[in-house]
């Protein structure tokens, strides 16, 4: 160590070869190369011990299932122990053909980083001889004695240095070249294992699966079916119509509309349903309503509610027709001089006031799905519903079993559309339209519907 500081300081020589640097750079990063793949290799074959016995487990309970009487008991067990065999032979025939050939090929680099290490201090020495002569020769007073004796010294130790030298000349570029064959083998031998595993494994898994169809065929009548998660909240539709049918109920203190002479049944109240957001100062419970362009002229007893949708997306305004009701307070004069110059069969603003029933408006919410509220990515395209977020498609048949909810079939692709109010969403269910009748139609009314999520799988 010391010889090696004082070449460093420039009071001995050092001997520098570059050509066998880089040899030894080669080799760091070899060794550095192999002892990674070593680790990560015992790490695969640490996975598929793992994997045998979790297969070895499941197939251990597949046999404790199936019970006595069921076709392929024996063929199951024999398949099971064949599993067994095969996950054994795999992990032994890594260890063989990789494992053991990496750890050889490591077994190498000790010997070779001690000889490495062993020839630097060995090229100290022999520069230190060389240093030691040439001193004693370039000295003003010369003894022929020391000077031998240096001599002496200085070929011994090189004799020692370049046996070293040439032969790792040799062999470190000869190991580096080593390392592609090397690399090739034990991959090769992987890849070929791994392949040949796969290939009996798998006439393993088409066995099981032939028993356990002749076993489902035997019992077909117990197939398993994938169910709906259970719906917790009032069915969509179904709570709209008990809504209407509490709105026909007329309010406390107002009289019931009469049945008309002739004993033909009392007059249905008209809905009438405006997509146009309503006005400033809109109609509320016992106020006037306008009039609109869409309102009938007329509206005979037991005429049926019409409906005019505008194009406008909104504030849904219902409007119900006027009936009998008690008389209000008298009119103003001016009123009454608009009332005269109405025509026949107009209904005026304090006609609409008498009315018992008021308006009732439905608004419109964002999409909440399992949670997360959404914009209607698909607003103000022609070929997409209103408020379309996204496409999934049927993964199994579903049976409807309300009328709010949608009969599909595996393949059906379904636009998925927000719920007008979230609270109506109930969790595992989605609201929308079939594309093929969305396609024809171009109407969400009759063919929107509710959905299991789980039925389908979501595909844009």
């Amino acid at each position: 160590m010391m010889r090696k500081v004082l070449q460093k300081l420039g009071k001995a020589d050092e001997t520098k070869d570059e050509q066998f640097e880089q040899c030894v750079q080669n080799f760091n990063k070899q060794l550095t190369e192999g002892t990674r793949l070593q680790k990560d290799l015992r790490t695969y074959l640490a996975s598929v011990k793992a994997m045998h016995e979790a297969s070895k487990k499941l197939n251990e309970c597949l046999q404790e299932v199936y019970e006595p009487d069921w076709p392929g008991r024996d063929e199951a067990s024999k398949i099971a122990e064949n599993n067994d065999l095969l996950w054994m032979d795999y992990h032994q025939k890594l260890v063989d053909q990789a494992l053991l050939t990496m750890d050889t090929y490591l077994g190498q680099f000790p010997d070779i980083k001690s000889r490495i290490a062993k020839r630097g201090r060995k090229l100290v020495d022999y520069d230190s001889a060389r240093h030691h002569y040439e001193s004693l020769q370039t000295a003003k007073k010369k003894d022929e004695a020391k000077i031998a004796k240096a001599e002496e010294e200085l070929i011994k130790a090189q004799k020692v240095f370049e046996e070293m030298n040439v032969d790792l000349q040799e062999e470190l570029p000869s190991l580096w070249n080593s390392r592609v064959g090397f690399y090739v083998n034990t991959f090769q031998s992987i890849a070929g294992l791994e392949e040949n595993f796969h290939k009996e494994m798998s006439k393993l898994n088409q066995n099981l699966n032939d028993v356990l169809v002749s076993l489902e065929k035997q019992h077909g009548s117990n197939t398993f079916t994938v169910k709906a998660q259970p719906r917790k909240k009032t069915k969509l539709f179904s709570r709209l119509r008990r809504k209407k049918n509490s709105d026909s109920v007329p309010a406390k203190g107002n009289k019931s509309p009469s049945p008309p002479p002739d004993g033909s049944p009392a007059a249905t109240p008209e809905i009438r349903v405006n997509h146009e957001p309503e006005p400033a100062g809109a109609a509320t419970p016992g106020a006037a309503l306008p009039k609109s362009p869409s309102q009938p002229t007329e509206n005979p007893a037991g005429s049926l509610p019409s409906k005019e949708p505008s194009a406008a997306e909104g504030t849904f305004a219902v409007a119900w027709p006027s009936q009998t009701a008690e008389p209000g307070p008298a009119q103003p004069a001016e009123a009454s001089e608009a009332a005269g110059a109405q025509e026949p069969g107009e209904t005026t603003a304090s006609e609409a006031a008498s009315s018992s029933l008021p308006a009732v408006v439905v608004e419109t919410f964002s999409a909440t799905v399992n949670g997360t509220v959404e914009s209607g990515s698909g607003a103000g395209r022609l070929d997409l519903p209103p408020g379309f977020m996204f496409k999934v498609q049927a993964q199994h048949d579903y049976t409807a079993t309300d009328t709010d909810e949608l009969q599909l079939k595996a393949g059906d692709v379904v636009l998925v559309i927000p719920f007008q109010n979230p609270e109506e969403q109930d969790e595992g269910w989605l609201m929308g339209v079939k594309e093929s009748d969305w396609n024809q139609h171009k109407e969400l009314e009759k063919y929107r519907g509710v959905f299991p999520e789980n039925f389908t799988e979501r595909v844009q």
